[in-house]
């Protein structure tokens, strides 16, 4: 356990630790850090947008105000446990979950991370474009093909740049980025809480129980769930001695805080304005400049992108790391680079050239949530179950990158855990996006079975699914909680046989 009293500075300049355990002396971050990454990524106005999508589903603005807060903080937490391994074990959260899956088992989760990391980012990053031609349209400086290009490639920069340099500049940025979009979304809301009206706020009618559990799930997997793969990136140079209370309170606070209020905020400013409640789903960034003064459009535009680019850079930064998890050998800021480069090519692809890719593009990785959100279930009760450290013990930390050591090869209780948990998930949620991606409309194929639903692929609008219980997406759920409750009774033996072996002492190697 460190003795030292007071954290040394970062270092300067590009961060070269890849995935491979962080040296005591450099766990010098302390639980209140993780406050500006969190709040960073997540003070945007885009978190305004969510309130449309939780009012479409037919519920009250107090409903909606329940779920938002619960919803919120819940997925929160939930990294902020996730943000504990970090600590406990200073390494990468894809590394760490190797405790779990096995060291070549972990592959499995191992690329559904990395393609949802690179996914969202990618997302983040066209919306960062499209609001920037959007934008300046409405100043009337032209939004076309020149004005795409500049954004793309001034976005992209910022990306990679950062993610490339490493933990400690993005930690430096983040700090920075925290006070200047702050500041611009508290101003936001100071000009756009003149088109609220309290009466049209009150009298939107509440809606039935499976809508307001959809409405949670909506807000679960696009916040704090939509993060908690990397987590534990982000604590792994926390000090050993830091509290894992702390840590949970720092992380859940710094990512809930602002998406609470700004989403409250939405719900208020949808509820009182038909357009901007119809108009958010095609045009998120868009509807929200409608009713701005063109004198707030310019820092309008800098805090969407910025806070855009500073969700963007810790995924990508995470991204990298979990490509390395995976068995890529070049060093970290190379990794990242890669990443950037794909995110690039993505966001160009998805701008200039897809005719009908967004949606899509958007179903694929929603469906990546429900073995995320069973990823999840796993790894946190693995960690609950540990009353050590991870690679804790004689062996210094080898052991999570030894397929021959206590965590073994393949898990095939976690891996089975995941599949299963991911089959009942998948069955219980349906493709939002069944015009664009259909495809994908295997989904929910155990509602029928159930009388949970009825999918309707004659008439008007078809195909669809008709009844409460569809769109409550609970599948999402259940493979949380399957992942959970099975790995905390089928897995107890194994996590104890694995702090065991850590007691043994380690032979030494022939002369």
């Amino acid at each position: 356990m460190s003795t030292s009293t007071a954290p040394a500075a970062p270092r300067p300049g590009i961060e070269t630790t890849g995935i491979e355990i962080i040296d005591e002396a450099e766990r010098t971050a302390v639980p209140r850090d993780l406050f500006w990454p969190w709040f960073a990524a997540n003070v945007s106005v885009f978190g305004i947008s969510y309130a449309a999508f939780v009012l479409q589903f037919g519920i009250s603005f107090w409903q909606g105000a329940v779920v938002t807060v619960l919803g919120i903080v819940v997925s929160f937490l939930l990294c902020g446990l996730v943000a504990v391994a970090g600590k406990r074990g200073s390494a990468p959260t894809m590394i760490l979950s190797r405790a779990s899956f096995g060291v070549v088992g972990q592959k499995v989760p191992g690329v559904i991370s990395w393609l949802t990391s690179i996914g969202w980012e990618t997302f983040l990053a066209i919306l960062a474009v499209l609001a920037t031609s959007t934008i300046f349209e409405r100043l009337g400086w032209g939004g076309g093909t020149a004005t795409k290009v500049v954004a793309a490639l001034v976005v992209a920069a910022l990306i990679v740049s950062a993610s490339v340099a490493g933990y400690h500049v993005i930690m430096r940025m983040q700090s920075v980025l925290t006070w200047l979009t702050g500041i611009v979304t508290i101003l936001f809301v100071v000009v756009a809480a003149g088109h609220i009206e309290w009466s049209a706020v009150g009298s939107v009618a509440s809606g039935p129980p499976q809508a307001v559990v959809g409405a949670f799930v909506m807000l679960m997997t696009g916040f704090g769930l939509g993060w908690v793969n990397i987590a534990a990136d982000w604590s792994r140079y926390q000090r050993r001695d830091a509290s894992s209370t702390a840590v949970v309170a720092w992380n859940t606070f710094g990512g809930a805080i602002a998406p609470v209020l700004l989403v409250l905020f939405g719900l208020m400013l949808a509820a009182s304005d038909e357009k901007v409640l119809e108009g958010i789903p095609a045009d998120p960034i868009g509807t929200l400049a409608t009713i701005l003064p063109t004198w707030f459009l310019v820092p309008f535009l800098v805090a969407v992108i910025l806070s855009l680019v500073s969700g963007a850079v810790l995924g990508i930064y995470s991204s990298g790391l979990t490509l390395l998890s995976l068995g890529v050998r070049i060093p970290r800021p190379a990794a990242a680079g890669v990443d950037g480069v794909i995110l690039t090519l993505g966001t160009i692809w998805v701008v200039f050239f897809a005719q009908d890719f967004l949606g899509p593009f958007q179903s694929f990785l929603i469906t990546l949530g429900v073995p995320l959100a069973a990823w999840a279930g796993i790894f946190i009760a693995d960690l609950l179950l540990r009353r050590d450290d991870y690679d804790a013990g004689p062996d210094g930390g080898r052991a999570l990158f030894d397929s021959r050591g206590r965590y073994g090869s393949w898990d095939w209780v976690a891996i089975g855990t995941m599949a299963l948990a991911s089959v009942v998930g998948w069955g219980l949620v349906v493709n939002g996006f069944a015009q664009d991606a259909a495809w994908n409309n295997w989904q929910g194929y155990l509602l029928e079975p159930l009388g949970l639903g009825t999918y309707v692929t004659e008439g008007e609008g078809a195909p669809y699914w008709d009844g409460n219980w569809p769109y409550a997406n609970i599948g999402v759920l259940l493979a949380l909680v399957i992942g959970f409750g099975v790995t905390f009774v089928a897995r107890r033996s194994t996590v104890r046989r694995q702090e065991r072996a850590a007691e043994a002492p380690v032979a030494e190697p022939a002369a």
